[in-house]
């Protein structure tokens, strides 16, 4: 029987002095205000050129982080797969808006399928659609406005990059997540996305897109598109996750007065979640799921379903996945029960990925209940290393 509050196997991984950091780093992030400041404070440390890379890689970047470069990366990559835990190559370099930028992005893609194919423990890799195009224009066609004969041009590209990618993801059989983006550029990435799934994933999935349950209109969106691939004779690749840009969302919605996006409250996020997981497992055989999830209720109900629909528990089309450096007690504890778990590892020069590291601890301070769960099982751990 699995337990998450098994703190033993949760961070077997973990050096006394690895707990420590942790402890602390969760202690700060539980802190909107030092959040905040914080971020302030590196923003403004970067433009005057002062010296805090080495702070930075010390603590927190190599705590969410994998490395600066993919070499870097592998030993995390050979830590995490000790303990039966694989990866996925996150470059999470962010905010970029140039052609030479997009390009940079799509070489990086693809070495980094290149790289997956020769190294273990790399089942998936990963890109954003805004690492490939410029925001403004997905957000043009989004609304489905007419674009000037240089935007096509541009807009043309951004399918060339998309297909590349998932191209190569199918010649070396490395499945590629598609990540999800803010609900008013999300149409035109779902229909890129819609286009590889057609074109690579007719005998396996190749081709993941990512749906964000904490939209109302998800969950009808992930029954449409099983409808699509039972047409179109593909297979269905899906990560389901809650979402990152909720206070976005709504701000957004409120101030040019349209209907949020976002559901009434977390247990209509909870139960959508729960729902698509019911309907992924009912129709594995035609879908292939990665569950994104720090929920311990939603993990553990994934192993019932998969238990009532007789899916073996490293059957290849049911992953879990949690972020690098959060929620242990969640994949390593299913990894010591034979499932297949995946964590999220970021890499990508210090600078570039500090706005992906401030949010994920603006994320961690607005999870209500988050932090103080990752601060209560490290003291635990701490507690129970002390009396050995």
């Amino acid at each position: 029987m699995i337990s998450f509050n098994d703190t033993e196997i949760a961070f077997s991984s973990k050096r006394d002095s690895d707990l420590k950091r942790a402890y602390y780093l969760f202690k700060l992030v539980a802190s909107p205000s030092f959040v905040k400041t914080g971020k302030s404070l590196i923003n403004l440390a970067f433009k005057l050129h002062l010296p805090v890379k080495s702070a930075i890689r010390s603590t927190v970047f190599n705590h969410f982080c994998g490395g600066e470069t993919l070499e870097e990366s592998k030993k995390v990559i050979g830590q995490l797969l000790k303990y039966n835990v694989k990866s996925i190559l996150d470059y999470s370099v962010e905010g970029k808006e140039t052609e030479a930028d997009f390009n940079r992005s799509l070489k990086q893609a693809l070495t980094t399928i290149q790289f997956a194919s020769k190294t273990k423990g790399i089942p998936f890799t990963v890109f954003k659609p805004t690492a490939m195009g410029r925001f403004e224009l997905l957000e043009k066609v989004n609304q489905k406005e007419e674009l000037t004969e240089a935007e096509k041009e541009e807009w043309n590209k951004v399918i060339t990059r998309f297909d590349k990618v998932c191209a190569m993801a199918h010649e070396y059989g490395i499945p590629v997540m598609v990540d999800a983006e803010e609900s008013w550029i999300q149409d035109a990435a779902d229909e890129l996305v819609l286009d590889m799934m057609r074109k690579y994933n007719k005998e396996r999935v190749i081709v993941y897109n990512t749906l964000q349950m904490y939209r109302h209109d998800r969950l009808a969106y992930m029954k449409e598109l099983f409808t699509e691939s039972e047409k179109g004779n593909f297979f269905l690749g899906l990560k389901i996750v809650r979402g990152a840009y909720m206070e976005k969302e709504r701000d957004r919605a409120k101030e040019m007065g349209y209907d949020s996006p976002i559901q009434k409250n977390k247990l209509a996020t909870d139960r959508d979640y729960n729902l698509a997981l019911e309907f992924a497992t009912e129709n594995f055989e035609q879908i292939a799921l990665c569950a994104g999830t720090h929920n311990e209720e939603s993990a553990m109900y994934l192993t019932e379903l998969m238990d009532k629909y007789n899916i073996r528990v490293d059957h290849p089309q049911v992953y879990f996945s949690q972020l690098y450096g959060m929620s242990d007690h969640i994949s390593f504890n299913l990894s010591k029960h034979g499932y297949n778990v995946v964590k999220y590892v970021p890499y990508g020069p210090i600078r570039e990925v500090m706005p992906y590291l401030i949010r994920r601890a603006e994320e961690n301070t607005s999870v209500s209940g988050q932090t103080g769960r990752e601060l209560s099982l490290i003291m635990e751990e701490m507690k129970r290393r002390r009396k050995r």
